[in-house]
């Protein structure tokens, strides 16, 4: 006889913190879905239903009818599904082992790196407090140069003298 499944073995609460926000409502109807199938399996018994088969026998007026259906019930065997997918799933989560170290590590670094950005960009002066020459100094390509390179307000590229539109054909 198969084991009886009396509850999940999911971990919800853990799971469900792993969940990406945008993902909470597929994740939501995968557990709806999870639970309203495990509530439907135990409330099917566990063993199939007895049959008084002496009262058949006594209703029935073809004889040998009863015992052959009687015969065939008590042989029929449903088989538990073995599972042939958990080593295949092992093997391939040991193959990825790897890879999510690897990414895990470069995430590390990314982040060490944000928060070493985030650190200079609060370490800047507030933008209210800073004067062209403060940005001048801190940010020099991209700062104007009236005096050097001087250009027309609203001092974008398309509204330079000589601008040439990269989109356009060149004429024939």
């Amino acid at each position: 006889m198969a084991k009886r499944i009396t509850a999940s073995a999911i971990k919800w609460k853990e799971l469900e913190k792993r969940v990406p926000p945008e993902q909470s409502v597929n994740f939501y109807a995968f557990k709806g879905k999870s639970e309203g199938y495990l509530r439907r399996m135990l409330a099917s018994p566990a063993e199939p239903p007895k049959i008084n088969w002496d009262q058949y026998k006594k209703l029935v007026p073809v004889p040998g009818l009863v015992e052959k259906f009687q015969s065939q019930y008590t042989s029929l065997k449903i088989p538990y599904p073995e599972d042939k997918l958990s080593a295949s799933v092992d093997k391939q989560w040991e193959e990825l082992k790897p890879q999510i170290a690897k990414f895990s590590e470069e995430m590390k670094k990314l982040i060490e790196k944000s928060e070493a950005e985030i650190k200079r960009i609060n370490a800047l002066p507030k933008f209210e407090d800073m004067t062209m020459e403060m940005v001048r100094e801190r940010f020099p390509e991209i700062a104007l140069d009236p005096v050097g390179k001087p250009t027309f307000w609203p001092h974008t590229d398309d509204e330079q003298l000589g601008y040439v539109d990269p989109t356009q054909k060149i004429g024939k």
